[in-house]
């Protein structure tokens, strides 16, 4: 849940599979000889997709809400009405740490 790997094998080359300790540690080395046969790989990821939009006026967040006046029964009161129109994502932003893919199959710390 929330994880955004990809578990096809021919995507990513760090992907390896291994149950045991004998095979998880081939797995792991032929994962890595698979990532120096790819000279573009790296396991940091520097871009993502933001999750924040643009609205009509320009401005930027997560969420936009509208104050709506409701009448009822003679007495008015104010709500709050998510705006769902006239929203442009904000795109792929560059990070300013990069950070480890979530399929790298190296143990970083263990304690």
């Amino acid at each position: 849940m929330g994880g955004s790997g990809s578990k096809s094998k021919g995507f990513w080359p760090f992907s390896g599979s291994g149950s045991g300790d004998d095979q998880s540690k081939d797995a792991n080395e032929q994962s890595l000889a698979r990532a120096r046969s790819f000279p573009g790989a790296t396991p940091f990821v520097f871009t993502r997709r933001s999750s924040l939009f643009f609205d009509e006026d320009g401005d930027l967040a997560h969420e936009f809400y509208e104050e709506t006046i409701v009448t009822k029964n003679g007495r008015k009161k104010a709500k709050l009405r998510r705006i769902n129109k006239n929203l442009t994502p904000q795109g792929i932003i560059k990070l300013d740490l990069p950070c480890i893919h979530v399929d790298f199959p190296v143990v970083l710390c263990e304690v």
